[in-house]
């Protein structure tokens, strides 16, 4: 059951993330949370760092895909400025999501990556739709109150993943 939530890579931004990393876990497309993964989740527009970052791996070759389960409208506007497709309303942790996202990709599950900031939502749903997960912390603590509400089992969770498999983690150690 652990393992439904454990994810393949721990980073502490997703500005870490390089298409040669990408292409060495066999990947071409990446998945990505929006809010407190991109941006910070009061903020209407994601940072121009992460803009480029984007715009740079589009450049490298990969296949990029907004998926959130914030409304369509606010998502489609924060997938214009990436200029990359999205799925919202995605159901995360259900798989349905990352399924449509591969559909408008045109990827296989086996070449796609995901990346997000929640175990239980972001990690759960790549892991259901069998894509490689990357969890990252957290861009700021301010969070919708349900995340809030959930982040004390993740972090629990967490330990136990990490302790359990004796690797470091950057999301515990700030």
């Amino acid at each position: 059951m652990l393992r439904l939530v454990t994810p393949h890579l721990f980073l502490d931004s997703v500005l870490e993330l390089t298409a040669a990393r990408l292409r060495a876990e066999g990947r071409t497309g990446l998945l990505l949370d929006v809010d407190c993964t991109l941006k910070d989740y009061h903020d209407r527009h994601i940072r121009p760092a992460v803009i480029a970052w984007a715009a740079a791996l589009r450049h490298d070759g990969m296949r990029l895909c907004l998926l959130s389960n914030g409304g369509a409208e606010r998502i489609e506007r924060l997938a214009q400025t990436l200029r990359i497709p999205f799925v919202a309303r995605a159901l995360k942790p259900l798989p349905y999501g990352c399924r449509s996202a591969l559909r408008t990709l045109e990827l296989r599950p086996e070449q796609t990556a995901i990346v997000g900031d929640q175990l239980f939502a972001d990690v759960l749903a790549g892991r259901l739709a069998g894509l490689f997960t990357i969890l990252v912390r957290p861009t700021s603590p301010a969070e919708p109150l349900w995340t809030r509400i959930k982040r004390p089992l993740e972090r629990r969770v967490l330990r136990r993943i990490t302790r359990r498999n004796g690797i470091a983690s950057p999301i515990l150690t700030h």
